[in-house]
């Protein structure tokens, strides 16, 4: 920061006290004089650059939904083996080396901590079976002088008990047990292990020790333990407990099925039938339950209504995966990982940047509302599955990290180009030795390392043809097609085709696109006229020329994007048109010029 000094502010040798001559004295007076200023200056930086600029608000997206709970998943594994959450079989998990580290939690933390989370809630799998959970919670409790008020765990309560106190001592104030069924027998069937003993008993140590909230979980499912609602209500007579009863949810593996469903509200006239009245609690902005409470009981309780009355419009909620992933919806396929980035050597402020972009990405609603959709609608067959950290990360591992596609310039770490430039002739780029750049040597996916790359401007111009007939052509020229205006509708496609290019090639990868510009061009060949048979035998003599140039400000070049571009508004001109005449034909695509990398300009015909 540079200072600028008034009129007033510039020192005035002129205007110093009389008494000052040319005599040593003097002399001595302006040094002091000048000697003082220039250490208020110095005092006046320092206390400049001592200042605090707030942090970039990474974590608010573009709804004005602000994330301030972070749920961390310890683990994969799991001690129990529950019908509605897990495979009788189990699930392939991950390398331990491929999770994150007790020293990589931590440090993400505290990156979020620093932009705004006020709460982590500690999650697995079963976060009780790692060795180094104290210490996790211990490490995290030191960073509650840069923000952090909550610190919590959810966990199955099989081997709670013992590790309570311990958990207490080094900062965690909150307890999530899951618990389905208050029959030990129905215990063993649901969950497919024994332990039921020691679930109630982790529930009453933690309920009579100072924990802030101590909260049971509960997923009801109709014909197991959907008769058990008011047992569970029960619970919250003499317990400051929270019972929380969870509508069954849909993912691989647990045969979910419209006939299990139990929405809350049914849930919640059953109980109003059984007590004679029932209070409405108060549920903060965030919360993702709806609370009540029978008047005079010591507890609460409250549904979560992820399928019938989802919450996604303040939802607070960003998950870390064990595996390094980051998901900001849980509901979403969507993950970028952090663990190879701090294993690359990233930096806060790369990382930070990453996870900007994660969540500026995230969408109003989760899975397009299907669940909803089927709520209201009683559509069955058409829900996507429930994704968790039971889905194998190796699926999502080759998925590049999620970036913003509109107002913000960020490196991209891989590029599909060949590792030495050669001079820019179509011979070099058709004849090169062939080479896999996207497979490594032992055959598996790969992909080239980019960071240390230079940012250029980067321009790729790609074309495709639409073979139209003639009948075709002049209806589109003339603005005839009764679905609308062709060309116009095209580029709208293409311009948006261009910036879900990483969408579509899974691995293509996210840039900040600078502009796309689609061109259509109709020409018609004149040699003659052509018997009008619906247009299907003058086809290469009425066609789109469609032209698509991107540019861009990165490390790698934009040619998918608009290959990308310039295939997608050729579609659309078939889609729209293809009432008149399906046999047109899509031809031609390919790049015809690529500038701004290391391998110098390429132009093809």
């Amino acid at each position: 920061m540079k200072l600028k000094f008034g009129p007033k502010q510039i020192p005035n040798f002129t205007s110093l006290p009389r008494y000052i001559s040319s005599s040593a004295n003097a002399n001595v007076t302006v040094e002091s004089h000048v000697s003082l200023m220039q250490r208020q200056a110095r005092d006046r930086i320092s206390a400049i650059d001592a200042i605090k600029l707030p942090p970039k608000p990474i974590l608010s997206d573009n709804f004005n939904r602000s994330h301030t709970y972070l749920r961390i998943s310890l683990t994969e594994r799991c001690n129990l083996r529950c019908t509605y959450c897990m495979p009788e079989e189990g699930i392939e998990l991950t390398p331990n080396s491929q999770l994150l580290t007790a020293e990589e939690i931590v440090r993400l933390a505290k990156l979020f901590v620093l932009h705004g989370v006020t709460k982590i809630k500690l999650t697995g799998g079963e976060p009780t079976v790692r060795k180094d959970l104290i210490d996790i919670v211990g490490a995290l409790n030191e960073l509650r002088t840069l923000g952090l008020k909550h610190i919590g765990i959810t966990t199955n309560g099989i081997a709670l008990k013992r590790k309570l106190p311990k958990l207490l001592e080094y900062g965690l104030d909150g307890v999530n047990i899951s618990l389905d069924t208050l029959d030990k027998f129905k215990f063993e069937l649901m969950t497919r292990r024994k332990g039921f003993e020691n679930v109630m008993d982790s529930i009453s140590d933690a309920c009579s020790m100072p924990f802030n909230s101590v909260k049971l979980n509960a997923v009801v499912i109709r014909g197991v333990n959907d008769s058990e609602i008011h047992q569970f209500v029960e619970m919250t007579k003499d317990k400051n407990l929270y019972v929380r009863f969870i509508e069954y949810m849909p993912f691989d593996g647990n045969k979910w099925n419209k006939d299990k469903f139990v929405p809350y509200k049914e849930m919640l006239e059953g109980i109003s039938n059984h007590y004679a009245a029932i209070t409405k609690g108060s549920d903060l902005p965030n919360d993702t339950s709806k609370k009540y409470k029978i008047p005079g009981y010591a507890g609460s309780f409250g549904f979560i209504t992820s399928m019938s009355d989802h919450f996604c419009g303040t939802c607070n909620r960003v998950r870390l995966l064990a595996d390094g992933n980051l998901k900001v919806c849980l509901f979403g396929n969507a993950e970028v990982n952090l663990r190879d980035l701090i294993r690359n050597g990233a930096t806060d402020e790369e990382l930070e940047d990453v996870i900007g972009m994660a969540v500026k990405r995230k969408k109003k609603q989760h899975a397009e509302t299907e669940y909803q959709r089927f709520y209201t609608e009683k559509i069955s067959d058409r829900l996507r599955p429930y994704p968790s950290y039971l889905f194998k990360p190796q699926l999502f591992n080759s998925y590049p990290p999620i970036s913003s596609l509109q107002n913000f310039e960020s490196p991209r770490f891989f590029s599909t180009k060949t590792d030495k430039p050669e001079p820019p002739t179509i011979s070099n780029h058709i004849g090169k030795s062939p080479k896999l750049t996207h497979v490594s040597e032992s055959g598996k996916l790969s992909m080239v390392d980019v960071s240390s790359k230079t940012t250029t401007t980067r321009i790729g111009t790609a074309k495709a043809k639409v073979l139209l007939g003639k009948r075709t052509y002049q209806l589109i020229l003339d603005n005839q097609i009764k679905k609308g205006d062709v060309l116009t509708v095209a580029k709208i496609a293409g311009i948006q085709a261009a910036k879900q290019t990483w969408n579509l090639i899974p691995l293509c990868h996210i840039i900040d696109i600078g502009s796309v510009k689609i061109e259509i061009q109709l020409v018609c060949d004149d040699v003659g006229e052509f018997e009008d048979d619906g247009g299907t035998n003058d086809l290469e003599y009425h066609y789109a020329d469609v032209t698509a140039t991107v540019t861009c400000v990165g490390r790698t070049g934009v040619e998918m994007e608009a290959m990308v571009a310039a295939s997608i508004a050729a579609c659309t001109i078939y889609d729209m048109c293809k009432a008149v005449n399906r046999g047109m034909r899509i031809t031609d695509i390919r790049v015809v010029e690529k500038s701004g990398g290391a391998s110098g300009h390429y132009k093809g015909e």
